[in-house]
Formats: structure tokens, C-alpha cells, sequence
């Protein structure tokens, strides 16, 4: 499966729409897409990931490059709508100790 990345520029904040899988076939597309606006001073880069039924360890590389790249460049990286699935992937590494994520869990399965 793909991913769909849609983009929304909303001034200091960007919002990125993520839809398919996260995988090592997948995840340089979001690192292309995410790692950019995380260098502009002061953006708020908000993550949608309801629509993300699958992620892999090369996903949340992707994540900790971009956590790295908002500490450097004082932006803020914000997690938002995971799959409980995806949420558990997180948790387990206890990468939701260090990435702000939303507390709202969508799609239980």
C-alpha cells in the first residue's frame, strides 16, 4: 500500500494529512514531506495519522528525525488522531514520553 500525504499551510502551522502504510518503502516520502517544515522557526508541524492503519520502525525513525529537527530549529512537532495500533507502537518504544501526542484515540482497532 501507499501513503498519501496531504499538505495544509496555515501560516505558523502546517498540517500534515497522513492515509496508507509507513513502512521502509514508504517512510523516505514522509521524511521528504515532514522533515522541511520542521526547520522553519517557530511552525507548529501537526501530524494527522488517522488515516495510518500500519507503521514499522522506519516510521518512527522518521518521528525522531523530525522530533531532532524541531529542537534544532525551536518548532514544535504534534502527533495527532493515531490508531490505537499505531499508538501502542509509540508507547512500547516510549517515544510518547518525548513526542507531544494527542490523547484522542481513533479507530480502535
Amino acid at each position: 500500500m501507499n501513503l498519501n500525504i496531504d499538505r495544509n499551510d496555515n501560516g505558523e502551522t502546517q498540517e500534515l494529512k497522513l492515509a496508507g502504510e509507513i513502512d521502509a518503502y514508504t517512510a523516505p516520502q514522509l521524511k521528504e514531506a515532514l522533515l522541511p517544515l520542521t526547520k522553519a522557526e517557530g511552525t507548529t508541524v501537526i501530524v494527522d495519522l488517522e488515516g495510518v492503519n500500519y507503521m514499522d520502525s522506519t516510521g518512527l525513525g522518521v518521528f525522531i528525525s523530525a522530533l531532532k529537527s524541531t529542537k534544532e530549529y525551536n518548532s514544535d512537532l504534534r502527533l495527532v488522531a493515531l490508531q490505537d495500533r499505531v499508538r501502542r507502537l509509540f508507547e512500547i518504544t516510549g517515544l510518547d514520553s518525548i513526542i507531544y501526542i494527542d490523547s484522542t484515540v481513533r479507530g480502535g482497532k
